[in-house]
């Protein structure tokens, strides 16, 4: 059966098992893996979805076919990989996970060495053209399996990046979505003197509760109600694999990633003065107010992992977010983690004895935004015209093209960037009112729906 080449995206490969993601095509994926990085020896961990032991076995096969040896981590959250490549000297890794995907979903993240992402610009497209094609270099060798596990060592090295001695007692709604969170979660906290309400800690790929997506609003009804109910100073949710997490503030409110990128900016500015900061163009204006208040210097970059990774090695960027709840870090390999956020933004409320709320009043107060709106249009081709009509239309503002179209003006700004695999369009708008941030929202968004 041929390979369905919608399931090389641009960071991952991704799709429903078993019709477009198969052991036959995660084994050839394997292969294709190991031979395009000339590996002599990978690691190779999974999530806990129910497809994911037999395309992990056939992933592993893959690759030991090609000339690998493999060493199988197991079950564990997609940072743990990340680490496991650092400490273990690895000249590549592969996760099998679909992240926020629903359960029927499987799919694969890969990196080469030092954790460095592969992307359709970089390993991807050519692993995609030895699978389909079916041709692979011959190999000299059969590899070899061997087990090991990281989370003690992943625990400690996660618990560096905070004071645990700071951290206030405070009452904290965790919530793993039955996802790797509640394989990490119970250990770090276990070190700390927060109470906690645990929910979905079980890691169950039939997602019993609800789905691993903490963006969707109905996926987080749950921990909303807990911190609503136990009066719970912060609620912390983790997407499926565990690489993002998520915040609601103790009155309920889900507190947008440009937001958490503020806050967490803050952090690293307090104990290193004068850092860089990256940030993704789509978020509020209150990260580059925020670093620059702080004297860092605040670098905007476009979407995506592999670039902002690469951006911050340029710039020797101490941290950056994207306002989709992806948080990196320099002493993490430059990677990207979903437990490190956690610990900071604790840390941050007790060594400024304010609540989460506290902290984010100044932003709510001044910053006001519209989210990420996604438009769907008829065909990829009316992609370019919709985005020339918006820079016909404001033409007179400052106009940036890094990654679609940035349009600035003093007191109201916006980007609109297309999808990289379907008719697409993403707004995000920010103005300096709640009644201009919508006049102007809905404006926009009828240019680009025509």
């Amino acid at each position: 059966m041929p390979v369905n080449p919608n399931i090389f995206k641009a960071y991952d490969i991704r799709g429903v098992y078993p019709t477009e993601i198969t052991e036959d095509v995660a084994r050839d994926i394997g292969r294709a893996f190991v031979a395009y990085l000339g590996a002599t020896e990978i690691g190779v961990s999974r999530d806990m979805r129910v497809s994911s032991p037999s395309i992990a076995a056939a992933f592993i096969e893959g690759a030991c076919l090609q000339g690998a040896d493999v060493i199988d981590y197991g079950m564990m959250a997609t940072d743990m990989l990340y680490f496991a490549s650092i400490r273990d000297g690895l000249q590549g890794g592969a996760q099998i996970t679909a992240s926020h995907n629903p359960g029927k979903y499987n799919g694969i993240k890969m990196i080469r060495e030092q954790a460095r992402a592969l992307s359709a610009d970089a390993g991807i497209g050519e692993i995609q053209a030895m699978v389909t094609s079916g041709a692979f270099p011959t190999p000299s060798r059969r590899g070899a399996v061997t087990s090991r596990t990281v989370l003690d060592d992943y625990v400690e090295r996660v618990l560096q990046f905070i004071d645990p001695a700071v951290i206030t007692p405070f009452n904290v709604v965790l919530d793993a979505g039955s996802g790797m969170g509640g394989l990490v979660a119970p250990r770090l906290f276990d070190r700390l003197p927060c109470t906690t309400t645990r929910l979905c800690f079980t890691p169950d790929g039939t997602f019993p509760n609800h789905e691993a997506n903490p963006l969707i609003e109905e996926n987080r009804v749950d921990s909303t109600e807990a911190v609503l109910k136990t009066g719970a100073d912060i609620g912390i949710c983790w997407d499926g694999d565990a690489d993002r997490c998520f915040f609601i503030d103790g009155d309920g409110a889900f507190i947008p990633g440009d937001f958490v990128t503020a806050l967490l900016a803050e952090a690293f500015l307090l104990k290193h003065p004068g850092s860089t900061i990256v940030y993704d163009l789509r978020a509020s204006h209150a990260v580059k107010d925020t670093v620059a208040r702080l004297g860092g210097t605040a670098v905007m970059n476009r979407v995506g992992h592999a670039f902002i990774k690469a951006r911050m090695r340029e710039v020797d960027g101490i941290f950056a977010g994207e306002v989709t709840g992806h948080y990196y870090f320099r002493d993490f390999a430059y990677a990207d983690n979903g437990f490190i956020p956690a610990l900071l933004m604790l840390e941050l409320m007790s060594m400024k004895g304010k609540s989460l709320s506290q902290l984010l009043a100044p932003y709510r107060e001044r910053y006001f935004i519209s989210g990420e709106i996604n438009t769907a249009l008829p065909s990829m081709a009316e992609v370019p015209a919709r985005l020339e009509a918006i820079e016909r239309r404001y033409a007179d503002a400052v106009i940036t093209k890094m990654d679609g179209i940035s349009i600035e003006y003093p007191d109201w700004h916006f980007n609109v960037r297309p999808s990289n695999t379907e008719p697409l369009l993403r707004l995000n708008l920010e103005a300096a009112t709640a009644a201009e941030m919508e006049r102007r929202r809905d404006e926009v968004l009828a240019l680009i729906r025509g």
